[in-house]
Parts: C-alpha cells; sequence; structure tokens
C-alpha cells in the first residue's frame, strides 16, 4: 500500500498561530511521548512509522509549506509540490500520476490518501491495511474510513448507507455507500445516525489503476510533468463532489476509536498538555482559560472564564470558547504577509514593515539558523540587505569569498550579491531589508550544498593564485 498525505489550507481558523505557510498541522501544541512538543504532522507521521506504512508514504503540499514540511520531519521527507492550491481533486490527480509515472508503482497497488492533521490513535492506521483488505473482498471502487458518531454534529460530512446493505446487519465492519450529506443541520443530522450514517474522515482508497483510468476517460494527462503543466487548467473541486458522488460502488469501514477534528481553537485546546503556554499570568480567580503566547511579553488575564487567548506575531487573538470557531470569517479580510515562519534550517519573524512617501519598502527581521544549518547560496534582485549577527557563530560566502562570522559583526548584501551563512552555533542574525518590493519570491537560489559552495570557494582562490603568480 502506498500512503499519500495530504497537506495544504492557510489555517484561517487557528489564527494568528496559523497564517499562509504555517497551517494548523504544523503548530507544536501537543505532547509528544518523550514529552516534548509535537505538531500535528510530526504526531500523523510517527505514528504511520509505527505502523510500518512510513517507507511507502509521500506528502503532497503547497511549494509556500515545503520548508516548514523539511523543518518538522526532515530533509528526506518525500514530498510532492503542488504548482498551486487548487482543492483535493487536483491534488489527488497530481499524486496518481507522481507515483505511476515517476515512481513506477504499478497500477494494481492499493493507494491511501487521507489529511496530514487527524487526531486519532495508532489503530487507525492499521485500518488502512485492513481497508485494503476489503476492497480486495467486495470490488468496491473506492473504500472509505467511516466514522461512528457520538453526537449529532453539523461540523462533519455524512456517508450515508444503502438502504439494502445487508453488510449493517449484526457486527457489521462495514457499509455500501449511498450517497453523501454535507454538514446537515441538527435534526437531519439525528435522522442520518439512526440509518446508520458514518461522519466522512476524509480518508479515500483505491487502486492506482482506478483513478489512472478515469484521468485518462477525462482526457487529463497521466505523465506527472504534463499534469504539472497542466494543473491549472483542472477543475478547482474537492474529491468527494468531483469523484466520490459520481461513484456507485463504494464502501466504508466503520471505525469507532478516537477521532478529533482539531481545527478550531475550542477543539484543539482540550488536547493541549498545559493550559498555558509562554509568557502569561493568570489569576486565581480565572476559570477553564487557555492561553498560547509566542511573543516575548507577557499577557495577564484577571477574571477570565472559558476563554482562549492566542499572540503571535501575526496578531492576538482574545475569545470565548463558545464563539472561538467564528474566527475564520473575522479575519478573512486580512491581507498581510505571514510575520513568522519556519524554515529548513531554523525560523524569522518580522518585528517591523513600513513604506516611505516615496515607495521604499524596509522590512526588519529576526533570524534563528540553528548549528549546523545553512541558507541556500543565493540572490535577490530586488532588495539589499544588511546583517547583524547578534548572536552564536559561523561563516558566510559573499560573492564565493569566506569568512567567519560572530556576534557584533555588520555585513552589507547589496542586490546581486551571491551569499550564504551557515551556523556553527546558534546564530541570530538581524535582517534590515530595504528595496522597491520586498517579498519572499524575490530570490535566486544557486547551490543547496554547503560543500558544492565550498568548492566554489576553492576554485576561486585556486583562480586569484594562478593570476597572481
Amino acid at each position: 500500500m502506498k500512503v499519500v498525505l495530504l497537506s495544504g489550507g492557510s489555517g484561517k481558523r487557528l489564527w494568528p498561530l496559523s497564517n499562509e505557510t504555517r497551517s494548523k498541522q504544523f503548530l507544536k501544541v501537543l505532547k509528544a511521548p518523550d514529552g516534548k512538543p509535537e505538531s500535528m504532522v510530526q504526531r500523523v507521521w510517527r505514528q504511520l512509522t509505527a505502523a510500518g506504512l512510513q517507507d511507502d508514504a509521500h506528502i503532497s503540499t503547497s511549494r509556500s509549506q515545503v520548508e516548514m514540511l523539511q523543518a518538522q520531519l526532515g530533509l528526506d521527507v518525500p514530498i510532492i509540490v503542488e504548482p498551486e492550491r487548487r482543492d483535493t481533486f487536483p491534488a489527488i490527480a497530481l499524486a496518481a500520476t507522481y507515483l505511476y509515472s515517476v515512481a513506477g508503482v504499478g497500477l494494481g497497488e492499493t493507494v491511501a490518501v487521507l489529511p496530514v492533521d487527524p487526531y486519532v490513535e495508532d489503530d487507525f492506521f492499521t485500518r488502512l491495511l485492513t481497508l485494503e483488505s476489503l476492497l480486495q473482498q467486495t470490488e468496491a471502487k473506492v473504500g472509505l474510513i467511516g466514522i461512528k458518531p457520538d453526537s449529532p454534529s453539523s461540523k462533519f460530512g455524512y456517508i450515508v448507507p444503502k438502504p439494502s446493505d445487508s453488510s449493517t446487519k449484526g457486527q457489521r465492519k462495514y457499509i455500501q455507500v449511498s450517497h453523501f450529506v454535507e454538514k446537515p443541520r441538527a435534526p437531519l443530522a439525528e435522522d442520518l445516525i439512526r440509518q446508520g450514517s458514518l461522519w466522512n474522515s476524509g480518508v479515500f482508497v483505491f487502486r492506482l489503476n482506478y483513478l489512472i483510468q478515469l484521468l485518462i476517460d477525462r482526457g487529463l494527462p497521466i505523465q506527472f510533468e504534463q499534469m504539472r503543466k497542466a494543473y491549472q487548467q483542472l477543475p478547482r473541486i474537492s474529491f468527494d463532489y468531483e469523484v466520490l458522488e459520481k461513484e456507485t460502488d463504494i464502501i466504508a469501514s466503520i471505525y469507532d476509536g478516537c477521532w478529533q477534528d482539531l481545527g478550531t481553537w475550542n477543539a484543539l485546546v482540550e488536547y493541549m498538555p498545559d493550559p498555558v503556554s509562554g509568557k502569561a499570568i493568570v489569576s486565581d480567580d480565572c476559570r477553564d482559560v487557555r492561553v498560547i503566547n509566542e511573543l516575548d511579553i507577557p499577557i495577564a488575564l484577571v477574571g477570565m472564564k472559558e476563554m482562549i487567548v492566542a499572540a503571535s506575531p501575526d496578531g492576538i487573538l482574545v475569545s470565548s470558547k463558545e464563539a472561538s470557531p467564528g474566527i475564520k470569517d473575522v479575519v478573512q479580510c486580512l491581507e498581510q504577509r505571514p510575520m513568522y515562519e519556519e524554515r529548513r534550517w531554523g525560523w524569522y519573524k518580522v518585528l517591523d514593515f513600513s513604506v516611505t512617501g516615496e515607495g521604499r519598502q524596509t522590512l526588519t527581521k529576526r533570524i534563528c539558523i540553528h548549528a549546523g544549518k545553512h541558507l541556500s547560496y543565493q540572490l535577490h534582485e530586488m532588495r539589499d540587505e544588511v546583517w547583524t549577527i547578534i548572536s552564536g557563530s559561523g561563516e558566510v560566502i559573499v560573492n564565493e569569498r569566506l569568512m567567519p562570522v560572530k556576534a557584533g559583526d555588520v555585513l552589507h548584501i547589496p542586490a546581486g550579491t551571491r551569499h550564504s551563512v551557515r551556523a556553527i552555533q546558534d546564530l541570530g542574525i538581524i535582517e534590515v531589508q530595504t528595496g522597491s518590493l520586498l517579498i519572499e519570491e524575490d530570490i535566486t537560489r544557486l547551490i543547496m550544498d554547503w560543500e558544492e559552495m565550498l568548492q566554489l570557494c576553492s576554485s576561486r582562490i585556486s583562480l586569484i593564485n594562478k593570476t597572481m603568480f
């Protein structure tokens, strides 16, 4: 079995900790078995390993989340990069063409597609293997994992069984699917539960030849590079609407273990190991409050009840627990660049951004490069940079010249200058950018490997020596 994890979305429901690059699956608010903070994607990747599925897993994501995934899971994590965000059908179609034409997966192989952020117990992933066997037994086209509801919730879609489904009798293991109902109101949800309906977990299992043939029938490419080029023309639609609602031969395995959607603040905070994270003072008269503070300044709560307070460089949220799911609608109109990002080499925070009357932009960042990590050898076309080293030590390459740096050093990097830096000790840098347009896309990466950069420096020194002598 091959596994494809879908990682996408901007995570506005968990603002301000989540943003365009740091979606909910990257928030380190859970606790790993060793007691260290853990994100949802780290938890799922660990559980896949325990189930023996990690070696057969790929993660499908947008370009903006690649470095975040590498920072949390390692540089070797297998990633399928989507050219742009276009919902789950295009993402799954692209992943299928990658498995078929690049990875060389056989058409008879079973493929399981699931979200990267479910909060489940380990046995959920062994259920994937059970579902693979059910597909073989029933010869169904698509298999799903349906969650046995514990309440008539309106937050989830429902999988409705066929009325004549004999598998619903006794100790049933699966249902034959009639149709789907998306987020019904409570009275309808109650009726659906009486019919034996299940919550839709967002897990899809099929044989690779099923989806490849579907793409052929629709005149879509089955080669990965061709699919990438045609990606923008694919319909912006979910796999549920584009495929499942048109398919008549679907089964759903019934799962009655722990399954939680931690996509809203009121749900997520219930699984936080501690009620307070970061600098915060909570008075004794507070009751049922949760605080997550990523800022360097303290937050004080007095006389608060059933409240959530979350603070990050992107903003500050103060909400009752009950009303917190509505934050997505409140901040929908906010348009600002992410103020905090994790990268494969460390992290950065935006400290200040300003524009002069002449349109000149200035951006100030605090950067941390972890020991042993380095930036790519790169240049920028539209900005100058000034680096002030505030802590640690490392080495910098500027136009093929290698030099040491330490706390107190200042470097000027004009536009067009080739440069990189490696941390020997954790390296703290204040970076001031100036230019006409300061965007993260203004970067040309020349070399990724540090040893290759050093070889380039050595070649330059050899050339200089030959010229001098």
